[in-house]
């Protein structure tokens, strides 16, 4: 186990429940990039995988927290992508 490795997912783990509270409440994905979402969500699922396969410890559930709140965050941008759109018209 690398207490770096669980440091680095902590870290970002901190950070998708602001944007997420941020879309909720904006109703807005304006700056958002979905490519980008699904990139790093196949980063965690990689990183799920190698656990699962080779290193399996605690921190696989700091992956798949994270990938579950990304998951939640690629949800509300197609939920909210077409309120973009209305208030550029």
């Amino acid at each position: 186990m690398s207490f770096f490795e669980a440091g680095m997912l902590i870290c970002f783990g901190l950070s998708w429940p602001t944007s997420l509270y941020k879309t909720f409440k904006s109703k807005s994905v304006a700056g958002k990039s979905v490519i980008f979402s699904f990139l790093v969500l196949l980063g965690y699922l990689c990183g799920i995988f190698h656990k699962v396969f080779y290193s399996l410890d605690f921190v696989i559930w700091l992956y798949i927290i994270n990938a579950l709140f990304l998951v939640t965050d690629i949800i509300l941008y197609f939920k909210y992508k077409n309120n973009n759109l209305l208030a550029k018209s």
